[in-house]
């Protein structure tokens, strides 16, 4: 992903111009979770997270402590943008594996 790719989709963001109303502390976490919430770009903004390891604020509707069990979890995964926009095109409830 180019440097240009990436800068697209945060205009895209519920938070664009909000950066420090997603590095909260504790149960403010919840506040900037639902800003997440209707998000367009959330699963571009969760991978950003998952595949550069970004350890602080909300990203993509998760905590920092939710992302690290993410990543314990499934340790196999390389690219977290192609493994989330395949749970997109493919919800949960209509997998026949």
């Amino acid at each position: 992903m180019t440097g240009g790719e990436a800068d697209d989709w945060t205009l895209l963001a519920n938070c664009r111009g909000m950066a420090d109303a997603l590095f909260p502390d504790g149960k403010e976490q919840r506040r900037a979770r639902r800003i997440c919430a209707d998000c367009p770009v959330q699963a571009r903004c969760l991978a950003e997270a998952l595949d550069n390891r970004i350890e602080w604020g909300v990203w993509g509707g998760m905590t920092e402590r939710e992302r690290r069990k993410l990543l314990r979890d499934r340790p196999d995964v390389t690219n977290w943008r192609e493994v989330l926009e395949a749970e997109i095109r493919t919800p949960a409830g209509s997998r026949t594996d």
